[in-house]
């Protein structure tokens, strides 16, 4: 577990395991869906905790999977273990194991049945996330969070959930989730993100760990990072699969700065050459000056949602092998903010080939409001969970564009404008209607104030600092709610 910025060892397990790679599918098992809380949804529960001094409380649930039964007409058997193996004798389990392919998803409908025992309702938008008349509760697998607006009220829910046949072990105030640190500022009341503990083993790994190892102040280059076939070969005796897997956790939980640079490099995950590998090394050195960073959540006092989506067009065009069908892909990059906190970005080249910027731009800005939507609604239900009149005409939603052609288009519905392909058509006109269904304001931004650019290409470092920093940081205050004249 993350203590004091380092990963210490809390306790040791042993557990008895069942040998799922021997289930057949069809056979031994059938469906094994079980989901987990969005990294969305916890980001906005810890905004409304921050600005509504909500309580909060971490949850385990002890040898979770044992919790639920075997179905009746399914009979599984296994192997005794070592030391109390009887001679022509199995055990037929009464109880899912760990191992078991079917046994996430049995746990997760015992939890769900339990949370509605407790009077905790399953949300639609999100299935891990429960509301109740003065808890919520967030899941991930065994892992449990609870908000109130006193403790008392999560020890009420946590007795009548022990009282139900749940192992339930509270642990103190919500101090780390997943990996991630979240730590508190008693002056200001901001809350900061951090993952120093798997900087550490990112550095680590990388071997930039020496006094001799300097140190980078932006994490990409500015030219793009490509294919490089004839390339020199990787030199490093490091897992570059492992090493990008643990950048992907940072960026997207902690660490936004360095999503683009991350997506650049795990696009080689399979062939990486030298220049690849330095470029995950220029990362790790990035890391290094910054390990003391990271997510902040300081909410504004407007509960407002604003998307800043951006497109590079044909970015790699020019640096990349003509012949390549990527060197003409265009990337898409934005960033969407409750109350100036980040709860989703993202950087990925764009699936289909764009003709020019704006239609690039369209692409991204389509894109980011499939994104967007489903986060106007979670504000909507828990803002109304917690007392906040949140309706659709007190939300202030916001789009910003910095391509002009884009805004036209983005506000045009037909039969003004005809697009002239079928795909366009679909994307185009589905977004526009949204927008207009919605109330979404569509807004005019100056490129510099882009923050989405971050997320496209490596920029100086001026700038990269400058995007950096507001995509941080909000102004603290009460959170209200601003109505439209």
């Amino acid at each position: 577990v993350p203590i004091a910025g380092k990963l210490l060892i809390k306790k040791f397990k042993a557990r008895f395991c069942a040998r799922g790679d021997q289930q057949l599918k069809g056979v031994d098992f059938f469906e094994t869906y079980a989901p987990v809380v969005q990294w969305t949804t916890v980001w906005l529960m810890l905004i409304l905790e921050v600005h509504l001094g909500l309580k909060s409380k971490q949850g385990d649930i002890t040898a979770a999977f044992v919790h639920a039964k075997v179905d009746d007409g399914e009979n599984i058997f296994m192997e005794m273990p070592r030391g109390f193996r009887q001679k022509g004798k199995v055990l037929k389990l009464k109880r899912t194991l760990y191992g078991l392919r079917q046994s996430p998803q049995a746990f997760w409908l015992y939890l769900t049945e339990k949370m509605n025992q407790c009077g905790m309702e399953q949300t639609k938008l999100d299935p891990c996330l429960f509301v109740g008349e003065k808890v919520i509760c967030i899941c991930y697998a065994d892992d449990l969070i609870f908000w109130a607006p006193k403790v008392s009220d999560i020890d009420d829910l946590a007795n009548q959930m022990i009282s139900a046949g749940v192992d339930l072990e509270e642990e103190s105030d919500a101090a780390g989730f997943l990996v991630v640190q979240i730590e508190h500022e008693p002056i200001s009341g901001l809350m900061e993100l951090k993952q120093t503990g798997l900087i550490e083993r990112v550095i680590e790994t990388l071997d930039l760990d020496v006094g001799t190892s300097g140190v980078k102040l932006t994490p990409p280059e500015s030219s793009p990072l490509v294919k490089d076939e004839d390339g020199e070969p990787m030199l490093s005796d490091f897992s570059y699969t492992s090493v990008v897997g643990m950048l992907f956790y940072l960026s997207g939980h902690s660490r936004p700065d360095i999503a683009y640079a991350v997506n650049c490099c795990a696009r080689y995950m399979f062939n990486p050459k030298r220049s690849h590998e330095l470029a995950l090394k220029r990362i790790g050195r990035y890391l290094k000056a910054t390990k003391d960073r990271g997510l902040i959540l300081n909410p504004s006092k407007l509960l407002k949602i604003d998307c800043y989506p951006d497109a590079d067009f044909a970015g790699l065009y020019g640096y990349e092998k003509t012949t390549d069908p990527s060197c003409v892909k265009s990337r898409t990059g934005f960033v969407i903010t409750v109350a100036n906190c980040p709860v989703m970005w993202q950087s990925k080249l764009q699936t289909e080939t764009a003709l020019s910027t704006m239609e690039a731009e369209i692409v991204a800005l389509a894109h980011s409001c499939r994104e967007l939507f489903p986060i106007i609604d979670m504000v909507a239900l828990l803002g109304k969970q917690v007392g906040l009149p949140v309706t659709a005409a007190t939300m202030n939603v916001s789009v910003h564009e910095d391509n002009a052609g884009a805004l036209v288009l983005a506000e045009t519905l037909s039969p003004q404008f005809t697009p002239r392909s079928k795909h366009y058509a679909i994307k185009t006109i589905w977004f526009r209607e949204q927008i207009v269904l919605k109330g979404i304001k569509l807004v005019k931004i100056d490129t510099v104030e882009q923050l989405g650019d971050m997320f496209t290409k490596g920029l100086p470092r001026a700038t990269f600092e400058y995007l950096r920093e507001n995509s941080w940081d909000g102004n603290s205050g009460e959170l209200v709610l601003e109505r439209e004249c």
